[in-house]
């Protein structure tokens, strides 16, 4: 259960304990419709959706380059640091997109129509050392 969902519950609690009847049993009603309304939804949206994680959850996202890929290298990905090897070259700054991972390599390639939008995605990454 997502925590929205559990403060909308312990709203509906506290309005009934609060209010005066039979707004007490209005508001509570209330909450729980909602709150069944939203599950409802939220069901419908991700129900289609295959589950990524992983390994398979890499391929096709965009990182940044941290040091020269030329052929390898390492990128920044999701918060990680991770070797990588780019065949045309990158350099630092540049943004690549995983097209593979061979154990703890990624396999990765420049992409022109990647890179503005994943500058934006990567660019609030932090980059610790």
């Amino acid at each position: 259960m997502e925590p929205w969902a559990a403060l909308l519950i312990l709203l509906a609690i506290v309005l009934l304990l609060v209010l005066p009847n039979p707004w007490d049993v209005v508001a509570f009603a209330a909450g729980l419709v909602l709150g069944g309304i939203e599950v409802f939804l939220w069901w419908r949206t991700v129900r289609h959706r295959r589950v990524q994680s992983g390994a398979e959850a890499l391929i096709g996202a965009s990182a940044r380059v941290i040091s020269p890929c030329r052929p390898e290298g390492e990128v920044w990905l999701e918060g990680a640091r991770w070797r990588a090897r780019c065949p045309e070259g990158a350099d630092v700054d540049d943004v690549v997109t995983v097209l593979e991972r061979q154990e703890l390599l990624l396999i990765v390639s420049r992409s022109a129509q990647a890179a503005g939008a994943a500058k934006e995605a990567v660019s609030g990454d932090r980059l610790d050392r």
